[in-house]
């Protein structure tokens, strides 16, 4: 099973700085994905100026089985969204509770998508906030619906990979990144600085491949693994 984790930034070409489908779905099938994590997708629905993107990117790729949590509503839905060639048994939108006491910063709203698949894969997709307490809140919550066996973990984490936070994680997953061989890094898309999207996978599960191809479409490059599921 090849899974593709990609933070598409609602769709908008990078170099061009237009929305541009085609772009997103010729970098999706450039990788010949089984499944594909998407951060920062707009949904169609009440206010919403934007179709559903993760439906148009289904059609445009061939994959049929796809779904969308929403996270915020700001000029329409905006979270998640998730393609697959594999059958979705259910698709679940878990919120990721606010940090609490003081503000320093204003937090954003997230989403955990979980969702289970037939071949008995869990699949969860997180694009995790930007502020320590945000990540904090995000960890607990990915550790809180993780299942037993059979998952994979991927999204934008907005956190490097010596982040001390990730640690729980770590603990109980195998990042896909240890089969790089060399340093990959996802974000800009063109000349990256830091590597802060990730695919996790339980122990259960064999990875043969991992990789950050230098693909230029959304602001951040895909991230591409082959697991043996």
């Amino acid at each position: 099973m090849k899974v593709m984790s990609f933070n598409t930034q609602h769709c908008l070409n990078y170099l061009t700085r237009e929305i541009d489908y085609e772009v997103m779905a010729e970098a999706i099938l450039a990788q010949s994905p089984d499944i594909v994590g998407l951060n920062e997708m707009r949904g169609d629905g009440e206010g919403s100026e934007w179709p559903n993107q993760t439906a148009k990117l289904s059609e445009l790729t061939g994959m049929e089985h796809y779904c969308f949590a929403q996270a915020i509503n700001e000029g329409g839905p905006y979270g998640n969204g998730f393609l697959s060639k594999i059958p979705i048994l259910s698709a679940e939108t878990i919120l990721v509770p606010e940090p609490e006491g003081k503000k320093e910063l204003r937090y954003e709203q997230r989403c955990l998508l979980k969702v289970r698949l037939e071949n008995g894969v869990t699949v969860l997709v997180i694009h995790v906030g930007l502020s320590d307490p945000e990540k904090l809140k995000a960890v607990e919550t990915i550790i809180n619906n993780l299942p037993d066996e059979r998952v994979v973990l991927m999204g934008d984490f907005n956190m490097e990979p010596d982040c001390p936070m990730l640690a729980p994680i770590r603990e109980r997953l195998f990042d896909t990144a240890e089969l790089f061989g060399e340093e990959k890094l996802s974000w800009p898309s063109v000349d990256p600085k830091v590597k802060i999207d990730y695919i996790f996978v339980g122990r259960d599960l064999l990875v043969e491949s991992a990789d950050i191809p230098p693909i230029v479409a959304s602001d951040h490059r895909p991230y591409v693994a082959e697991i043996k599921a």
